[in-house]
């Protein structure tokens, strides 16, 4: 359930540890994958929930949505052939408190969730995350030279607003490179 409310310093301390349902579908455009939920998210039901989250701005100005959607309508993503979920599915405060076994462990998963929806993309929103949990050391932004099974990965800044190296004009940049290979392999 998502909630339109703001959520009280309780209803944040008690969305420790939960999960957030994936939003996914087998055979997708792409599937995009933050590092983990955090407690915003997990409190109002949402993935990328926190407002000021420049997640829902790229996806529109990169050409993924046909308007601006709020965390609420997540759900008509799969419309527009995307979906969401997570490297780790625990919520934290901060991705700094995963631990790199949760991150390693949490990619296996997320292999296992790839083989079996099968998306044309996964795009990974962390490049910490993907070099930890997927053990690739010397990751760059953008298309990846593996893959799982015929699914592309590619690695794109996370959206957060912790992620000051980032700013709006480069993310929707870069989501805009990925949105530019879906379109032309079509």
């Amino acid at each position: 359930m998502v909630r339109t409310q703001r959520p009280s310093k309780r209803d944040l301390e008690d969305a420790r540890d939960a999960t957030l349902p994936d939003v996914i579908a087998p055979n997708l455009d792409v599937v995009f994958c933050g590092i983990n939920p955090g407690l915003y998210s997990a409190a109002v039901g949402a993935h990328f929930g926190r407002p000021g989250n420049r997640f829902w701005p790229t996806l529109h100005a990169a050409g993924f949505t046909d308007r601006l959607l709020d965390p609420a309508e997540q759900s008509l993503l799969l419309e527009y052939g995307c979906g969401i979920t997570n490297v780790v599915a625990r919520t934290t405060a901060k991705a700094s408190e995963l631990a790199a076994s949760e991150l390693r462990e949490g990619a296996e998963q997320l292999r296992l969730r790839v083989e079996r929806y099968r998306p044309r993309v996964l795009a990974v929103l962390g490049i910490g995350a993907y070099r930890s949990g997927f053990g690739v050391k010397n990751a760059v932004v953008g298309r990846q030279v593996s893959d799982i099974g015929n699914t592309t990965i590619w690695v794109l800044p996370n959206p957060s607003g912790l992620n000051a190296h980032y700013r709006l004009e480069d993310l929707i940049a870069l989501y805009g490179e990925l949105r530019a290979e879906l379109t032309s392999s079509q």
